[in-house]
């Protein structure tokens, strides 16, 4: 009987130790996908669609709510067929229209957050919206017409990345990025899921 009262508390710990462990990874902050799928499309193309959820952590939000814009930035490689790849890398050298720049910031007089990406912005009532817009991207062009012609939605194999521009942070704020991981907001590079049109 006390060994089984022994396995009943030492199981009850384990229960409890596993469900601290899965709270504290689901409240962690980071960037993850939720959505990151392409499709090859008539004309050769690929068409890049993605959504993530990044949780910032309360250091972040701080320097964010003291006025400093965040800089994300969303990359895309191909990796497959190999000589498209190295054409697309070469053409990568040459233009830098493989990247998309997000920028965040918050406006205290309105108690807003606004996203801007290029030329165009859109305003926000909470930080959390606003975040689901960084790195949302439909139907994004990646490849010139004709850079796929042939090639199956099997053969190709390509990544996207989003991530916390640390280096467009002021200065004193970059040395904290440097010595604190809680400032490395990666998502890893994210295999797409590919599909024929």
């Amino acid at each position: 009987m006390a060994f089984i009262m022994r396995l009943f508390k030492n199981s009850r710990l384990l229960f409890l130790l596993i469900l601290s462990v899965w709270s504290f990874h689901t409240s962690a902050e980071g960037i993850s996908a939720t959505r990151f799928r392409a499709v090859l499309t008539d004309s050769g193309q690929m068409s890049v669609s993605s959504r993530f959820q990044t949780t910032l952590p309360n250091q972040l939000k701080q320097v964010l709510n003291q006025g400093v814009p965040l800089n994300f930035t969303l990359s895309y490689q191909l990796s497959a067929p190999t000589v498209a790849a190295y054409r697309f890398k070469f053409g990568q050298l040459v233009s830098g229209d493989t990247t998309i720049h997000y920028k965040l910031s918050y406006h205290p007089l309105t108690n807003r957050y606004r996203v801007t990406v290029g030329t165009f912005s859109t305003e926000y009532n909470s930080l959390e919206t606003a975040l689901r817009a960084i790195g949302a991207v439909a139907n994004w062009r990646v490849l010139g017409s004709g850079a796929l012609d042939g090639i199956s939605a099997k053969e190709a194999k390509a990544e996207i990345r989003l991530v916390l521009s640390t280096s467009q942070l002021p200065k004193p704020f970059q040395i904290n990025a440097l010595n604190s991981k809680n400032w490395q907001l990666d998502s890893g590079w994210q295999s797409l899921s590919i599909s024929q049109e």
